[in-house]
């Protein structure tokens, strides 16, 4: 097993600090994300729900495809008529020109685009759309830039290439704010797969040193809660063949 497959494989131990930590979707990110007449639509790597709930709260028809069962299990909880079956992008449990739109959150970076486009043009229907979008944290803010500083960093690139059968990349950009406590902002870093597979003794010592720059910061220092600055990037393509 490799660094990105074992990296991929680490949530489903910390679903429960994952669904805490990272932040849900904006609104108009969304929106943005769906074809104005879509019915059907799959999550895939759904993870813990967070781009599902919204998807579902639109009235769509959602299915949330994960290749993990504890990701999965906090998703049932959230939303026990979602449809929630294990499988990935390269290999989707739903039959062939199924659904409207196919969209992924926070999860594009960990697929092997050679076999997930193909299998992902299989499940939609004739014109549909794949969407992708990131929750990227703005570093240009002082007290997220240190923060950025203590995390282990991973060599991922966000590759939103994806080529025939589909047509013309569309992206857009949407700045955002959340507002989270303590706890939050040591989930989202504990949620982090680099932070996952450390070892114990060293993924507690990070953490140690996230809750001090929280509690001494001049930024931050004094605060239950903090302003998080995000930049949701969306990428958009329309099925042609």
């Amino acid at each position: 097993m490799d660094y990105g497959e074992l990296s991929a494989r680490s949530f489903g131990p910390i679903a429960g600090r994952y669904e805490n930590g990272r932040p849900a979707y904006p609104e108009a990110a969304v929106d943005w994300l769906l074809p104005p007449d879509a019915k059907t639509v799959l999550d895939l790597a759904a993870g813990t729900g967070k781009l599902t709930r919204p998807l579902a709260a639109r009235g769509l028809a959602v299915t949330a495809v994960d290749p993990l069962e504890g990701m999965l299990g906090e998703l049932r909880a959230f939303l026990p008529d979602v449809p929630a079956l294990i499988g990935t992008a390269e290999a989707i449990p739903l039959p062939d020109d199924s659904v409207d739109a196919v969209v992924v959150g926070q999860a594009w970076h960990w697929v092997d685009p050679a076999r997930a486009v193909p299998e992902v043009a299989r499940v939609l229907k004739p014109g549909g759309q794949l969407a992708l979008i990131w929750n990227q944290r703005d570093e240009r803010i002082g007290w997220v830039s240190r923060l950025a500083e203590l995390i282990v960093p991973i060599d991922l690139h966000r590759n939103s290439d994806i080529g025939a059968p589909f047509g013309p990349i569309e992206r857009l950009d949407f700045p955002w704010t959340d507002t989270v406590d303590e706890q939050q902002v040591l989930d989202l870093v504990a949620s982090r797969s680099s932070a996952i597979i450390l070892p114990a003794d060293e993924r507690a010592a990070l953490l140690d040193r996230v809750r001090t720059l929280l509690r001494t910061d001049p930024e931050t220092a004094g605060h239950s809660e903090f302003a998080v600055p995000y930049l949701t990037q969306c990428t958009r393509t329309r099925l042609t063949a």
